[in-house]
C-alpha cells in the first residue's frame, strides 16, 4: 500500500527525477522542436513562445507516493518556466483526469512546499489561448466548419499594425500625409493604422470595380474617387492585400497623373508568390501563403469581415460555385 501519510516520508526520497529531453529537432521555433504527448500542449507552448516566455517541456518527475522505501507513483508536470520558477499542469486533454490530477498537485504541494505548481484548467487554457487568437472561434452565426486554420492571431495584428506605424512616422517625420484606402477591406486596418500613426494626415478613400475586360488593365476601373487633391503631396496608398499587382499598379499609374510629391504602398498582406506585374510596396505586415484568408475587413461574398483575426476559410466554400463554376470575392481578385 502506498504512504498516506506523505509528510512522515523521509526527505532523502523525495528527490526529483530529472526526464529524458523530449527535443526531436535542433532548428525552427521552440515548439516546433519538441515531442508532445497531447496537441493542447503543443498549442500551449506556441503561446509561450508567441509571448516570448522560456519554457521547458516535463523537466522533472516529482516522487508522490511510496510502497515501504520504493517509489509507487511519480508526477510530472507539463512545463516549467524558469523566469517564473513556475510548473504548470494541463487539464485539458481529459476531463476525466481533472480529479487525479488535482490530487496530484496537492500532494506535490504537501511534499514540496518550496514547489510553486499551478493546474491551468480547460476555461483558463482557452483563456489565455484566446488573447493569442488560438482559442475557440466564438463568433455568432458563423460555422466553424467554414474556418480553417487562425494565419495571424488578434495579438499579432495589433503588434504589426504597431510596427506599421513607427516605421512610417519615422519616415515621414517632418512632412504629412495623405492616407489612401482602398475600399472596402482596409477598414479595420486603415482605423488601426491611423491611430498609431504620430505626423499629420488626412484620410481619403478609392473604390475600384472590376470587369470582365479582354486585356488586364480594362478590368479595373476607379469607381468612387478620391476628393482631396493631391498634387505636391506625400501619398501613403493602403491596401488590405496585395496579390498579383495588376490592380495595385493601375491605381498606382492613375495617381501618379496627379503629381504627387511621392506615393508608397503600405499592405497588410502580401502574397508575393502570386505577383505578374512588379509593383513596388515599401510596407508590408505579413508575407501570407496561396490560400485564402478572412477575417480583419477581408471577407468572402462580403462575409467574415468583422473576425477579429485572419484565418483561412475552407476550399469547399469558394471552389465551386452553384452552377459547377468557380466563384471569387472581389477582395481577392487581380489584386
Amino acid at each position: 500500500m502506498a504512504s498516506s501519510a506523505p509528510l512522515s516520508v523521509p526527505l532523502k526520497w523525495r528527490r526529483p527525477v530529472r526526464q529524458r529531453s523530449r527535443l526531436v529537432r535542433r532548428t525552427g521555433p521552440a515548439h516546433a522542436r519538441v515531442e508532445f504527448a497531447h496537441p493542447s500542449e503543443h498549442e500551449f507552448a506556441r503561446f509561450l513562445d508567441y509571448y516570448r516566455i522560456r519554457w521547458v517541456y516535463e523537466p522533472v518527475s516529482f516522487p508522490v507516493a511510496w510502497e515501504g522505501d520504493r517509489v509507487a507513483e511519480m508526477f510530472t508536470p507539463d512545463f516549467y518556466l524558469p523566469e517564473h520558477d513556475m510548473y504548470l499542469e494541463l487539464t485539458t486533454m481529459k476531463q476525466s483526469l481533472v480529479t487525479p490530477k488535482n490530487r496530484k498537485v496537492r500532494l506535490l504541494r504537501e511534499l514540496y512546499p518550496d514547489v510553486n505548481v499551478r493546474l491551468l484548467y480547460r476555461k483558463d487554457y482557452q483563456q489565455l489561448l484566446a488573447k493569442a487568437g488560438y482559442g475557440a472561434v466564438e463568433v455568432q452565426n458563423l460555422r466553424k466548419q467554414d474556418i480553417g486554420d487562425i494565419v495571424i492571431s488578434p495579438v499579432e495584428l495589433e503588434t504589426r499594425v504597431r510596427a506599421l506605424a513607427r516605421k512610417i512616422t519615422r519616415d515621414y517625420r517632418g512632412r504629412s500625409i495623405v492616407l489612401v484606402g482602398v475600399l472596402k477591406g482596409i477598414t479595420f486596418f486603415l482605423a488601426d493604422l491611423a491611430r498609431q500613426i504620430k505626423v499629420p494626415f488626412v484620410i481619403d478613400y478609392l473604390d475600384l470595380r472590376r470587369y470582365a475586360g479582354a486585356q488586364p488593365r480594362e478590368r479595373v476601373r476607379i469607381a468612387r474617387d478620391i476628393d482631396y487633391p493631391v498634387e505636391g503631396r506625400h501619398v501613403l496608398l493602403v491596401e488590405d492585400i496585395v496579390n498579383t499587382g495588376l490592380t495595385l499598379d493601375y491605381v498606382l499609374s492613375e495617381l501618379r497623373l496627379r503629381n504627387p510629391a511621392s506615393i508608397e504602398v503600405v499592405t497588410l498582406l502580401d502574397r508575393h508568390a502570386r505577383r505578374l506585374v512588379n509593383v513596388p510596396v515599401r510596407y508590408v505586415g505579413f508575407q501570407i501563403p496561396t490560400d485564402y484568408v478572412v477575417g480583419y475587413g477581408l471577407d468572402y461574398r462580403e462575409l467574415y469581415r468583422n473576425l477579429p483575426f485572419i484565418c483561412t476559410l475552407r476550399s469547399s466554400l469558394y471552389e465551386l460555385g452553384a452552377a459547377g463554376t468557380p466563384t471569387f470575392s472581389a477582395g481577392e481578385g487581380d489584386k
